[in-house]
């Protein structure tokens, strides 16, 4: 039976190569780390996480991005029942203690007997096999040459920020408080999976102050810094209005001050528990470009952080992705060379889901492929085919930009016996879509 090789071991090589291999079909996974390292990377670890310890939203009823968790455990994908073992509580979110996932993502794939490994950096695309190529947006430089000039057109580039991570035991608990927004979360530890920092308007305006007047990493010469408006850094919101973080991810809104119930906060800076011990807090929503140096000084400017200590500070690095409604077809082939197919990031989708639910609609594709099937991706009314039909030819060549899954990549719902109200309609999207799924799976075998 014919191999197929996955370059990358991220979180759509990861899942890619687990689908394939439980389809039956023998895999090698090719990772250049620890022999080739990134900026951003501190591990050789497959599946690790770098921006966040967050996938985000874990509500499959009402919420996009919770119906492609539940569309990834329906598939049985690796990386959403590892996140499951691993999880932390995060009001409403599924956030995972980030070390422990991606070392038993690691020792899952290293157990199985289908899946086999090559270290080091693949620097040309391959002409002949069938090949996927999941490098994420930290595609190695040769690498990224050798697909622009088999493609005939540059990949895009934006830069995505990382957001700094402090030691729990330097956060004043005295100013502090334990609190989801809106008192999310079905258990005590989940509407409590926050801590707040309060600021009063004085606060809130030094603090901007200091923002903007702070040394900012430079770019490199012919980059240009285009970034997702989703992973904006804070400097550059600040930059579009002084009160755009604080309706950003400073808003006061959904909070009470458990120290000082009476006096209402004028921002609030959360933090997000980072690892299962519960040492680490990561700043949430504080994606940043400052220089080192800067980012402490004014970070300690937030309430409640004025002696943090910090196990990780923000920084920025060059992300890169296809042009994809112009380069791939439906089934996740580069038109030029149908023996390869792009998954995760690189495609343009944005978030861990998002690149792992691709890795695995490309592992099981591929293995279809090999298998003597040909396999359809699932409909646009599903979370994961409504992203593969953005990224393959509902968006707009000319405008195209990475993309978190959403409703408004969805087929409408029609509205019956009068205007749906927001969280029914919702509820009608994703019951519409778990049923397309679901017979997805069933014609699969």
């Amino acid at each position: 039976m014919e191999t197929l090789h996955i370059i990358g071991g991220g979180m759509a090589g990861s899942e890619a190569a687990w689908q394939a291999a439980e389809a039956g079909v023998p895999v090698v996974l090719h990772e250049m780390r620890p022999t080739v390292g990134t900026f951003a990377h501190k591990t050789g670890d497959f599946a690790e996480m770098v921006c966040s310890n967050s996938f985000r939203s874990d509500d499959d009823e009402r919420n996009a991005v919770g119906l492609l968790h539940w569309e990834m455990r329906a598939a049985s994908g690796i990386i959403m029942t590892t996140a499951d073992r691993h999880q932390l509580p995060a009001g409403g979110a599924l956030a995972v203690d980030r070390d422990g996932f991606s070392q038993a993502v690691t020792a899952a794939l290293r157990a199985h007997p289908l899946i086999s490994f090559a270290e080091g950096e693949i620097t040309e695309l391959p002409t002949d096999g069938q090949w996927i190529v999941a490098t994420g947006p930290l595609t190695s430089g040769a690498l990224a040459d050798s697909i622009r000039s088999v493609t005939g057109a540059d990949s895009l580039a934006f830069f995505d920020a990382i957001a700094p991570i402090v030691y729990a035991d330097s956060i004043d608990r005295s100013i502090v408080w334990a609190q989801s927004r809106y008192d999310k979360g079905e258990t005590e530890e989940e509407q409590k999976a926050y801590l707040n920092c309060p600021m009063t308007r004085d606060d809130y305006e030094a603090f901007i102050d200091a923002l903007l007047a702070a040394d900012k990493a430079e770019f490199h010469e012919g980059e240009t810094a285009g970034y997702f408006d989703g992973c904006l850094p804070i400097e550059v919101m600040a930059e579009r209005g002084r009160e755009t973080l604080r309706h950003g991810p400073m808003k006061p809104v959904g909070l009470t001050n458990a120290h000082r119930p009476e006096d209402k906060p004028y921002a609030v800076v959360q933090l997000r528990r980072d690892n299962a011990l519960g040492t680490l807090f990561n700043i949430v929503g504080f994606q940043t470009k400052m220089k080192y140096g800067a980012q402490t000084e004014v970070l300690r400017l937030i309430p409640g952080l004025q002696d943090a200590r910090f196990a990780r500070l923000g920084g920025i690095h060059r992300n890169t992705f296809l042009n994809s409604p112009t380069l791939l077809d439906d089934r996740m082939r580069l038109k030029a060379r149908p023996n390869l197919r792009f998954a995760g990031q690189v495609t343009g989708v944005e978030g861990y889901v998002e690149s792992a639910a691709m890795g695995l609609l490309a592992g099981r594709m591929a293995a279809a492929e090999i298998l003597g099937r040909d396999l359809p991706p699932p409909g646009p009314e599903t979370a994961m085919g409504s992203l593969v039909n953005h990224i393959t030819g509902g968006a707009e060549a000319k405008t195209f930009q990475p993309m978190n899954v959403n409703f408004g990549l969805f087929p409408p719902i029609e509205a019956k016996g009068g205007r749906r109200g927001r969280k029914d309609r919702y509820k009608a999207y994703t019951d519409r879509a778990k049923e397309s799924f679901t017979l997805w799976l069933d014609a699969q075998g």
